[in-house]
Parts: structure tokens; sequence; C-alpha cells
């Protein structure tokens, strides 16, 4: 093992952070009838009590600026099989919904169909962390499909887990 020191080359510090493999989420809203959303992989459960989650987004996001004001985001814990809806979502250019189901909630919470967590939250506050701003947002609701593989980001592409192995009966 050899640690480099961190100077002004970022590029070891991003493939270190690569290498940590994490879920990937879906951040959404409905805004005066348009569907706004984004895909992150830097989603992280906070607290039960009060219930409270946390997602990083890079300073200066276009989609970011249009969210924040949101009243409520629907945080959506993509699927093993929803690796292609993952990459629209983070599209730069064209319609990041193109393909997807999504259920708008009375408050404009947007959730993605087929993914295995749903979230709806609420900002509770924004906190300056370098080139990202750390959201934390309160939970007021949730549902879970328990046999729902998750969406994995590691090494800066997306994948399924391996298979459950199967359970055996004793």
């Amino acid at each position: 093992m050899r640690l480099m020191t961190i100077g002004d080359d970022a590029m070891p510090l991003r493939t270190a952070y690569a290498n940590f493999p994490s879920g990937v989420v879906a951040v959404c809203a409905e805004i005066e009838g348009e569907l706004v959303g984004m895909a992150a992989s830097s989603f992280t459960a906070v607290s039960l009590d009060p219930p409270l989650v946390s997602v990083c987004v890079m300073n200066g996001s276009r989609t970011w600026r249009h969210l924040q004001d949101a009243p409520r985001l629907g945080i959506s814990v993509l699927a093993a099989h929803q690796g292609a809806m993952c990459r629209t979502l983070g599209a730069k250019e064209g319609d990041r919904f193109a393909g997807l189901e999504t259920v708008v909630t009375p408050d404009g919470a947007v959730l993605v169909r087929g993914a295995g967590t749903w979230l709806e939250c609420e900002i509770q506050s924004l906190l300056p962390g370098g080139d990202h701003v750390i959201v934390l947002l309160r939970v007021l609701g949730v549902d879970v499909e328990t046999e729902c593989e998750p969406l994995v980001h590691l090494a800066g592409s997306v994948r399924a887990l391996l298979p459950r192995p199967p359970s055996r009966a004793d």
C-alpha cells in the first residue's frame, strides 16, 4: 500500500470514490405540470427518529435548481433491471422520462414504477459540502418491494448484484 498525497490532481481520489459501490436513486418532482428528475448515487439513510435521508448534488446542477423548490421530492431506489432508466434519467439532453412509468403523489413527488423502494420527502436542510450540496430530506411516506434487487453504481457504471442464493428449507 502506498498512499498518495491529495494535491491538484483529483483523479486518484475520483478513482477511490468510484471504487465504493452505492445504490442509485431517482430524485423527481412535478413542477408546474412538468416532470423533473435526476439520478444520484450519493443517497444515504441518515436517521430513523426523525426519519431522514440524504443525497449529495453537484453545485451548479441545472436540474437541482428546479427540484430544490419543489414542495415534495420522490426518491425511488432503482432496481437491478432499471439500468437503462438510470442512464435516461442521468442524460444531459433529451426526455429524461422517456420509457419511464411514474406515479405523481398529490403533493407533486414523482415515483418511478418498478423501483424497489419509494420515499416521499421534503427538504429539511441544505448543507455545503465542497463541490456538492448535501440535501437532508425528511421522509414523509415510504413503500418497499422486499423481493426487488437494487441497482448498484460502481466504477462509473451501473450493474446488478449477484442473485440471492435460494433459501434452504430445513
